[in-house]
């Protein structure tokens, strides 16, 4: 049990591919989450979400780890990581159970044999379950929230399944547990980056999430609440940089620095004739680069990522019914003009997210390029909170105790 006096410490870690995230956040008696210890460090050993040199990944983790534990005055013992990478799939899967007596009522043991029905689902030998979300429960044809009690002959549950390689998410575990931490769980980033975004009524009126990253684009939509669809595209900041570097022939350290310095993800008519001139490397000649040329690379890139994602969100008919519109973070939210393009090709009002329903240090809670992180930590607080001492009771909480351990990745409850 957790102490009634003391407050609980969270700790959630992105591995990205360009920077390893670590944020410490306290849990108070009263359910307040309180972020109390954040700190990035250079990724040098993942690429496009995945873990290339273990070795360099492991040291780029532990920097990360100890400075966020000296920021928040606490000693890490375990945490939760996110998963992201082109290996992440998800899909929507409906499970059914006919009820034994419809006059006696719906107990909790139909719904964890309904839930159990859900679940199975044929990901292949390689794949592992990570999030079985539920969406909603139907009773006899009718949509219902919590069928206990109710009388009926057939109860249905909708569940949103999200899967990954286990042998590519056994990597980052195993590196945690060569830092001699344990690993309490695993999130996919899609969802921990929505968790810190929406609040409950965006979460109903129906928004789509996007994380903009340097190898990957992760996104989530959640409508009626519940998590509908989400998906990765293995394409981020990273791409863009390296179109530069061929287009424009420079380097790939001098195309970063002209993204940061003068990019945009809009063309600009303005810019056509504007130029820039500086040293080459290596003692060759002075380099001239169009700016108007730079923006059109950084454009035609940056439209394709979402074009794919809007043409992988089409088929489930849920655009037109994300009335809060899309929220952007991770570092590709800080691109100028990238709000604007997303509304172009989407259709959507779109706005650069920030975390909310948690509170502490206000200078990681305003920037987009925490959002994955601080969901991590937000996620796994929202698992532990049905263990917390309740001033009301709650009746699916022996359902979620029953079927939620510390290293099980599949998911029984909405989020």
């Amino acid at each position: 049990m957790f102490s009634k006096a003391q407050p609980t410490i969270f700790v959630g870690v992105e591995i990205g591919t360009t920077k390893i995230c670590a944020v410490v956040g306290e849990l108070s008696p009263e359910g307040n989450l309180h972020i109390v210890g954040i700190c990035q460090a250079v990724s040098k050993g993942v690429r496009k979400g995945e873990i290339v040199d273990p070795q360099q990944a492991e040291e780029d983790i532990r920097r990360a780890i100890a400075e966020a534990e000296n920021m928040a005055d606490v000693e890490v013992h375990s945490l939760v990581i996110g998963v992201t990478g082109s290996h992440i799939r998800s899909l929507n899967n409906r499970g059914a159970h006919p009820v034994a007596s419809a006059e006696s009522g719906l107990t909790e043991a139909d719904v964890e044999d309904v839930v159990r029905n859900a679940k199975v689902v044929n990901l292949g030998s390689d794949r592992e379950l990570i999030h079985a979300i539920r969406q909603h429960f139907t009773l006899d044809g009718q949509r219902v929230v919590n069928p206990v009690g109710m009388s009926g002959r057939r109860l249905e549950v909708e569940m949103h399944v999200v899967s990954g390689s286990q042998t590519r998410m056994e990597n980052s575990i195993r590196l945690i547990k060569g830092l001699q931490l344990k690993v309490d769980d695993i999130a996919f980033n899609g969802l921990a980056s929505a968790l810190a975004l929406l609040n409950s009524d965006q979460k109903e009126l129906g928004a789509l999430v996007i994380d903009l990253g340097a190898g990957t684009t992760d996104y989530a939509v959640f409508a009626q609440g519940a998590l509908k669809h989400c998906g990765t595209l293995a394409v981020g900041g990273d791409h863009v940089t390296n179109d530069l570097a061929q287009g424009l022939k420079v380097t790939l350290r001098r195309a970063e620095q002209l993204k940061l310095e003068h990019g945009g993800a809009l063309p600009d008519e303005r810019l056509n004739g504007q130029t820039l001139t500086f040293n080459s490397e290596h003692g060759m000649p002075l380099k001239t680069v169009n700016l108007g040329h730079l923006r059109q690379i950084m454009h035609a890139r940056l439209e394709e990522i979402f074009q794919v994602m809007a043409a992988d969100l089409r088929p489930t008919g849920l655009l037109p019914s994300l009335n809060a519109g899309a929220f952007i973070c991770g570092g590709g939210a800080n691109m100028p003009q990238i709000n604007a393009l997303a509304e172009l090709v989407l259709d959507l009002p779109v706005a650069t997210g920030r975390a909310n329903g948690v509170s502490g240090l206000a200078t990681a809670l305003d920037k987009p390029e925490f959002a994955t992180a601080i969901g991590l930590v937000k996620y796994w607080s929202l698992r532990a909170r049905p263990r917390l001492p309740k001033k009301k009771p709650d009746l699916m909480a022996g359902v979620r105790q029953r079927f939620t351990s510390a290293l099980n990745v599949t998911r029984l409850f909405s989020l």
